[in-house]
């Protein structure tokens, strides 16, 4: 019987643009994802590196880029929160049927974005959805490496087979279940995580 359910935040709730960032970072030099970028990429998640820094060593390699449109393309790929995905979590959590749960990989400029996008109201309502609300950068893990599930898990007292979570991204999912964590990787443009009550 599940009990819990962890969500994803970014193609869960609130619409991301994924390739915008690469399209915006191409116009000053970007071809591909190398390990370097990719390594950078994944510090910055882990909170391992503040975000001036980050831009720097953006800037090191972009050249051409000044710092303001190295943010503006990495924080491109913030969209809209449709208003009915936040007061469908709003419901779920007055029903009070389960113990819910955020769990996002993600970096402060994104959530600087994120704040920005929604407003600070709309943000804290949905903040207050969740009893713990855990973002990458702050945690210094990041999906899909077990050890970021095992936390929530263990820092929570859920047990794995009464728990469900919900990611867009199928290499977090797969590493979630393999915990015995039921999983839903939703397809995004397919599947909306209103319909959530219906994969339990």
């Amino acid at each position: 019987m599940i009990k819990n359910i962890i969500f994803d935040f970014g193609d869960i709730f609130i619409n991301l643009n994924k390739q915008a960032p690469l399209l915006e970072m191409a116009k000053f030099g970007f071809t591909e994802l190398t390990p370097e970028l990719d390594g950078i990429f994944k510090e910055y998640e882990m909170g391992l590196m503040e975000s001036d820094e980050f831009v720097d060593k953006l800037q090191a390699i972009f050249t051409n880029a000044t710092k303001e449109q190295i943010r503006d393309a990495w924080n491109s790929i913030i969209l809209d929160f449709p208003e009915e995905r936040l007061t469908f979590i709003e419901k779920l959590k007055s029903d009070k049927q389960y113990r819910l749960f955020l769990l996002s990989n993600t970096n402060d400029l994104h959530i600087e974005k994120v704040k920005d996008a929604m407003g600070m109201q709309r943000f804290n309502r949905f903040q207050n959805c969740f009893e713990v609300f855990y973002l990458s950068q702050e945690m210094k893990m990041r999906k899909p490496n077990a050890n970021i599930y095992e936390k929530v898990l263990s820092d929570n007292k859920l047990i794995a087979d009464e728990t469900f979570f919900v990611d867009d991204t199928k290499e977090n999912t797969d590493s979630a279940s393999k915990l015995g964590i039921h999983c839903w990787n939703l397809q995004v443009g397919k599947d909306d995580v209103q319909e959530i009550l219906s994969h339990l």
